[in-house]
């Protein structure tokens, strides 16, 4: 293989500020709900990455528009006469430019205003969106890809697995709450799924995520490793990737999604 294609990218993109209606809502799962948002501003909209993200912002009264800022020489500028919005970042699960539709996925049993927004979405209600502000692009030219996440990043993992080609190999662990929280994934690619929760845990020391990496054999060839969820969770599994099976931390991706003990968090571990 040419190791040129498998060189990852950094993007960077002008940052614009829209402000959406709600289409429609579809519940996925007792847990998660899929936001389809529209409008005019959606117009040119550019996701190039499955774990890109935007800033949701969300109105202080529902089914009024948010204050969102203007995009000025030192990044965005707020009205001073109205409250700046609650702002969290999100997946962009789906864009249909033809369709003019955003898809964006929320996980219910995670507090949070940006989560109680969607829980009382309907169509015509608004919400403005930021970015995202750049892409990392991780070439699907390897040989396998190790996907691993909890419910958060069920809408970064579900985009890659649609994107994979066929010959690629994917082997993915996700962690939800409940047996209810499973979804199912559209991918060409030769799949390997294993869901766990915290209860398949092997001990106090060892966390579900570390339990299921410890019976796992990584295939041969070139591969990538892209992990995303909560802080300590997270930083556990990319320490086991790297000592307890020895990948280069070139190969991994990992990022913070939320911590147990902040409300809005979103950090990539270096």
């Amino acid at each position: 293989m040419n190791t040129a294609s498998l060189k990852v990218e950094k993007l960077q993109h002008p940052i614009k500020v829209r402000t959406l209606q709600v289409k429609r809502v579809t519940q996925l799962s007792p847990s998660m709900r899929r936001i389809t948002l529209t409008g005019g501003d959606l117009a040119g909209f550019l996701s190039a990455s499955f774990d890109d993200h935007v800033k949701l912002m969300v109105p202080d009264v529902l089914a009024t528009k948010p204050n969102v800022p203007v995009v000025g020489p030192t990044g965005l500028i707020f009205a001073q006469d109205q409250p700046k919005p609650a702002m969290r970042d999100y997946t962009p699960r789906r864009y249909d430019p033809a369709a003019s539709e955003l898809d964006i996925d929320f996980v219910l049993h995670h507090a949070g205003p940006a989560t109680e927004w969607a829980k009382y979405a309907e169509p015509g209600h608004f919400v403005g969106i930021a970015g995202p502000r750049g892409s990392f692009l991780v070439p699907t030219a390897y040989d396998w890809h190790l996907l691993i996440g909890d419910e958060t990043a069920i809408p970064a993992i579900g985009r890659r697995l649609e994107e994979l080609p066929a010959a690629a190999k994917a082997i993915v662990i996700i962690k939800t709450e409940t047996d209810a929280g499973r979804l199912e994934f559209s991918s060409r690619c030769q799949l390997d799924i294993q869901w766990v929760s915290e209860t398949d845990s092997t001990g106090a020391a060892m966390g579900a995520f570390e339990s299921a990496m410890r019976n796992m054999t990584l295939p041969s060839g070139e591969g990538y490793a892209w992990a995303a969820g909560e802080y300590s969770e997270i930083k556990a599994v990319r320490q086991y990737l790297v000592e307890g099976l020895g990948l280069d931390k070139d190969r991994i991706r990992a990022a913070s999604y939320w911590r147990k003990a902040a409300a809005s968090t979103h950090e990539r571990f270096e």
